[in-house]
């Protein structure tokens, strides 16, 4: 796993992209340098009385310029600042943290199946672009789409909206069912109900599932243990069936974890 930095952030661009929604680049040319799909950035607050850094998930990699990728959702506060910054505004951000996806489970002559919901879809971005075989995406919205020229452009995308507004009405597992998919491996990231859908997808079809987890998070490095979730396994040292998904995860494979 890449060692954290703490690096100031330049913003290059922002842009709301779906209602609420923002995508934002930023240059950080030590923390992109080792990010990878499914890891998450730590990001601080100008405002002081915002203590606690916000976690958000890698969206892109541009690790030659040095940039990053970010698309969020104003959930409070501290996403409420972030949004209002402009090209050359700077913060400080740690990263990058936790575990991304095993691209490696996906060679060249297997077939991955991206499944992402809500504000689940951003880090499957990266990840689309990176995987050696053959990707096919399914991305769930309650209505409005973003991000799916960028998924477009790496795989086969699929589309569920609970509206029916575009692609199936209904989950992301409908529309699977819906057009038949099938692969040797699933990476997904999106709210819990969702996940727990996939996983029994995955084992009811035996089909190896790693899945990222959504928590609060506090400290975004495993000492506050504000993340962790129940794991299938016991803690050999505390003895408690417990992960942190700010240090173990956020990418788990599905059976370690209860849902």
């Amino acid at each position: 796993m890449a060692e954290k930095k703490m690096e100031e952030a330049v913003v290059l661009s922002q842009e709301e992209i779906a209602s609420g929604i923002f995508s934002m680049w930023i240059h950080v040319p030590e923390i992109s340098a080792q990010a990878a799909p499914g890891q998450f950035v730590s990001l601080y607050c100008r405002d002081a009385s915002r203590l606690l850094p916000r976690p958000i998930s890698i969206c892109e990699i541009d690790g030659e310029m040095g940039n990053l990728r970010l698309v969020y959702r104003i959930a409070g506060k501290g996403t409420q600042e972030f949004s209002s910054y402009e090209p050359g505004s700077r913060f400080q951000m740690m990263g990058p943290l936790g575990n991304g996806f095993p691209k490696e489970r996906c060679p060249e002559g297997k077939t991955a199946l991206l499944i992402g919901g809500g504000i689940g879809i951003p880090p499957l971005v990266e990840l689309a672009q990176q995987i050696q075989g053959q990707s096919l995406v399914v991305a769930g919205y309650r209505n409005e789409q973003f991000l799916t020229r960028e998924l477009s452009a790496s795989g086969s995308l699929y589309v569920a909206t609970e509206d029916g507004s575009a692609g199936t009405q209904g989950t992301v597992l409908d529309c699977i069912r819906e057009n038949g998919l099938k692969a040797d491996v699933i990476y997904s990231c999106g709210p819990l109900p969702m996940l727990r859908a996939v996983k029994e997808f995955a084992l009811e079809n035996g089909i190896e599932c790693w899945i990222s987890m959504e928590e609060r998070m506090a400290c975004g490095i495993g000492a506050c243990l504000g993340c962790v979730c129940k794991s299938v396994e016991t803690d050999a040292h505390l003895g408690v069936k417990n992960k942190r998904v700010c240090k173990e995860g956020p990418v788990f494979r599905a059976e370690e974890v209860e849902l």
